[in-house]
């Protein structure tokens, strides 16, 4: 018999909390702050979160976007939202949420949202040295914006977080196939034991010693600074949005080390990385130094990645779109070929790291 992905805790026939947020709801919402549409949507990509483009009666257009139930708190959130309007004080093009009726954060109908503004662009061209080189000047500044305080509310990116209760979680509700959930056990757990060697991960309490001189620095990071989560403008685009990147989505800021906002814009072979990796460092270096020692932790953060990945998509199956979306997840198939990558990835964590 085929697996089924579909874990234990959502087997009742409970509607999605999602499922009440209907387009009715999120004009009533943003009609709750003063901004009336006039009934065009656009759904954005996003699993985590609704994402809405909203047009309104003038003419312009916001995006709409409604969190996830029980997933952050209204203090977490809005420390998102004050990290963001640091780095927009600095002059760092981060997309931001407006302050409407005095607040950034806002409720209705049992869901938390924010509004921002639309702004438009495309995916960088990341074979491009020019563009890395100015995406790394922007991260630095962000950086050394992040660096100045830590998060009060928000967690750390750490292993216990991101690998071992994950690991756990996934056992403990049956969502491996027996036929090959003990060879992914098994890999979890060597991949696992590497890592707990990278001390700030393994720690993982977001603390920072700067009188240790063998520590590395954590600080405020965008968390999943992916290409989808930038968007480039020409430098032909109007002087209002301003030419080259800008970030989005700070849903997963946390503390970590500089790194993890680097190495997801990495791809190719090893050659064609440390080339990436080089003009990222070059720019990223124009405002803030960058440790070196943090490229021993792409490997061990790609890991920790991929094992969070696996138990995000099973903790998200009673949102209706995650089965839509995700059809290949839960099959003896797709466990099997977690089993290949983190046994790539434990080879991977014990190469010498990238070079610049």
């Amino acid at each position: 018999m085929p697996h089924d992905p579909t874990p234990p805790h959502t087997g009742d026939t409970q509607r999605h909390p999602f499922e009440a947020l209907t387009p009715d709801v999120v004009l009533d919402a943003l009609e709750s702050v003063h901004l009336r549409g006039d009934g065009r949507l656009t759904a954005l990509s996003s699993y985590e979160n609704r994402v809405y483009q909203v047009q309104l009666e003038d003419g312009s257009a916001v995006v709409a976007k409604f969190y996830r139930p029980g997933r952050w708190s209204h203090e977490q959130i809005l420390e998102e939202h004050h990290f963001a309007a640091e780095l927009m004080g600095e002059e760092v093009p981060v997309v931001g949420p407006l302050a409407l009726s005095g607040a950034t954060l806002h409720d209705f109908g049992g869901f938390a949202f924010s509004v921002s503004p639309r702004r438009g662009g495309r995916m960088p061209e990341l074979d491009s040295d020019e563009v890395l080189e100015w995406i790394g000047r922007f991260l630095g500044r962000i950086h050394t914006v992040g660096a100045a305080r830590p998060f009060a509310s928000r967690p750390a990116l750490n292993l216990q977080s991101f690998a071992v209760e994950p690991m756990q979680w996934l056992l403990a509700h049956d969502q491996i196939p027996l036929d090959v959930q003990s060879r992914w056990e098994k890999q979890c757990l060597i991949a696992i034991d590497l890592i707990a060697a990278c001390a700030c991960l393994a720690c993982g309490n977001g603390q920072f010693d700067p009188q240790d001189p063998d520590a590395i620095q954590l600080l405020r990071l965008h968390g999943d600074c992916h290409p989808g989560n930038i968007l480039w403008t020409p430098t032909d685009a109007p002087a209002t949005a301003g030419p080259g990147p800008h970030f989005v989505d700070l849903d997963d800021a946390r503390m970590g080390p500089a790194v993890q906002d680097l190495w997801m814009l990495l791809s190719g072979n090893r050659a064609q990385r440390t080339r990436q990796l080089g003009a990222l460092v070059d720019g990223y270096e124009q405002f803030r130094a960058f440790d070196r020692r943090e490229l021993a932790l792409i490997e061990p953060l790609r890991t920790l990645r991929l094992i969070h990945y696996s138990a995000w998509l099973a903790r998200r199956w009673s949102d209706p779109t995650f089965p839509v979306n995700f059809p290949w997840f839960g099959s003896s198939d797709y466990w099997s070929g977690q089993v290949l990558m983190l046994e790539e990835q434990i080879e991977a964590m014990q190469e010498d790291p990238l070079v610049v």
